[in-house]
């Protein structure tokens, strides 16, 4: 095998195809890279939950492959001067890599132990903007359960409508729900739940353009095609949460505030609370604003917000980190709190008609006085 590649894109397509090597295998062969040369350079990592291969150009002149250590070969590439590299694979595995004046040679194994990525069914994929996508995920994975009793809330569901995308996350206190609308119908109906550390990794890929990003649902696998790169995972299986259910609607207490300084309040007020010293934070909603206060053994907090709108002096009590979690990640200057009661949960939607989302977090019991 002998390649000659920009530096800058071989870096590129390691630094991402590298985050799915294993870190420990009994196959040894998952702990190195897998190195394709034919029309182009594609490399991959793959841990056995989780593939990525990228794909980038390359001049070709003897085609192979190759598994790479991954570590040793990104340290060398990622330290050469800028400019093109050429790697050379002789028939005993030795390895050539030459940039500039720096050579070395190093050793590579065999790809006939490499397991087969799992197939994806050749369906029709859905298109979606990576920018969209990205927003999905940075908006709901937060409120995923790190709870292995039920494995299906680890990770976040995708509803795929006529025209419509939406992921929904759950962790029993909390639900995160964020909807991409498309301008021209979908034409498919599809339903499946992906781990969150999969989809970490999804996020990390995608870009803020409105260059699109697909994918393509399998049997027990998704396939994420964004750019260069695909990402093969397994999907979690089990009954997902049916959150149209619990998520109250028609709350007789309707409230808007300013997202920003909502957080801030919140966060001044979580200040004093935290793993050690837990205390969740007393919202009473007035006439016009929002009181808060909170107090821990190691001290007490209170502010107050501008609020539209009169809450009829609700008490309710809520976990400090739970609302500023949900609030980091509205993409809106206001919005609207939700409420029934002091024992209900709090919604917060959108003002405008151009944002679809939904955060939902239940209350916490306070104590009198």
């Amino acid at each position: 095998m002998r390649f000659t590649c920009e530096k800058s894109m071989l870096v590129q397509a390691l630094n991402i195809a590298s985050r799915t090597v294993a870190q420990k295998s009994s196959l040894s062969v998952l702990e190195g890279i897998l190195c394709k040369a034919g029309d182009g350079l594609n490399l991959t990592g793959y841990n056995m939950e989780t593939a990525i291969s990228y794909q980038i150009d390359a001049e070709v002149t003897e085609a192979g492959v190759c598994i790479l250590p991954a570590k040793l070969f990104g340290d060398i590439i990622r330290r050469l001067p800028e400019g093109p590299v050429t790697v050379v694979v002789d028939e005993g595995y030795k390895v050539s890599i030459r940039s500039g004046y720096a050579s070395f040679t190093i050793s590579a194994e065999s790809a006939e132990d490499y397991p087969e990525l799992p197939e994806v069914d050749s369906g029709r994929a859905i298109h979606i903007p990576q920018i969209a996508l990205k927003d999905m995920i940075s908006g709901t994975i937060f409120a995923v359960s790190e709870n292995q009793g039920r494995p299906v809330h680890t990770g976040v569901k995708f509803e795929v409508e006529d025209e419509t995308v939406s992921a929904i996350a759950v962790d029993g206190f909390r639900l995160a729900r964020r909807t991409w609308h498309s301008d021209s119908p979908i034409g498919r109906s599809m339903s499946f739940v992906v781990p969150a550390q999969s989809l970490k990794e999804v996020e990390k890929i995608l870009t803020d353009s409105e260059d699109e990003a697909a994918f393509t649902l399998g049997g027990k696998h998704i396939l994420y095609q964004i750019g260069g790169a695909t990402l093969i995972c397994r999907l979690l299986e089990g009954d997902f949460l049916d959150w149209r259910k619990v998520v109250p609607t028609n709350c007789p207490v309707k409230l808007v505030a300013h997202v920003s300084d909502l957080a801030s309040s919140i966060e001044r007020v979580g200040l004093i609370v935290s793993e050690k010293y837990k205390s969740p934070v007393r919202c009473v909603f007035g006439d016009q604003v929002l009181q808060l206060r909170t107090n821990t053994t190691i001290g007490a907090a209170e502010d107050r917000c501008a609020i539209a709108g009169d809450g009829k002096d609700l008490e309710i009590g809520f976990n400090v980190r739970y609302l500023a979690d949900a609030l980091r990640v509205i993409p809106s200057e206001e919005v609207v709190l939700e409420l029934t009661n002091g024992l209900s949960p709090i919604v917060l939607t959108p003002v405008e008609e151009k944002y679809d989302f939904a955060y939902m977090v239940l209350p916490v019991r306070i104590k009198n006085g």
